[in-house]
């Protein structure tokens, strides 16, 4: 059942829907749990195999060079995790502190830094994998072709779309 929209609270970020601004903190608080859910799998599922990496006899075939980008992508995945998971401890610390707001604030700027950091260790990480098998060109060739994707469809694509809601919405 929805409440009763207080007709004397401003809310900026009117979509149609008719919620509180704290049943709005609510559901956009289960909003960036569900993305830090699915972008924190990938961040493990990366961490694992770059831990399982250094257990490699392979391992020791790596050059100097191999090693500081291995344990450079090591530290990119750790501080990946930390700002992944920043939100879920704020919520932990501020429970029943009625500070849903502010911790869905904060959860929308560690999501966007995290993506940011999670597209740095894909791209890092394959990378890292075509230097150790094929070094050379290709590794560029795939860092760029990687980038490029990375850029167009979590940049280009939704800034386009978010455009053409403004537009379709027109001016208001």
């Amino acid at each position: 059942m929805l409440a009763e929209r207080d007709p004397d609270v401003r809310d900026d970020h009117d979509d149609g829907r008719n919620e509180s601004p704290a049943e709005r903190a609510d559901r956009n608080w289960n909003e960036v749990l569900q993305e830090l859910r699915v972008l924190q799998t990938g961040t493990q599922i990366l961490t694992g195999f770059l831990l399982a990496l250094a257990f490699q006899p392979a391992f020791d075939d790596l050059n100097d060079g191999q090693r500081a980008a291995y344990l450079g992508l090591v530290v990119l995945s750790a501080v990946s995790s930390i700002v992944a998971l920043t939100p879920v401890a704020m919520h932990r610390v501020l429970f029943q502190q009625r500070a849903k707001r502010e911790v869905v604030r904060y959860g929308h700027v560690a999501l966007v830094t995290a993506l940011l950091t999670v597209s740095l260790l894909v791209v890092g990480v394959v990378g890292f994998v075509f230097d150790v098998v094929l070094g050379g060109a290709a590794v560029w060739w795939v860092l760029a072709a990687l980038a490029v994707m990375i850029i167009a469809l979590w940049v280009v694509l939704p800034v386009s779309v978010r455009m053409k809601k403004r537009t379709d919405r027109g001016p208001g």
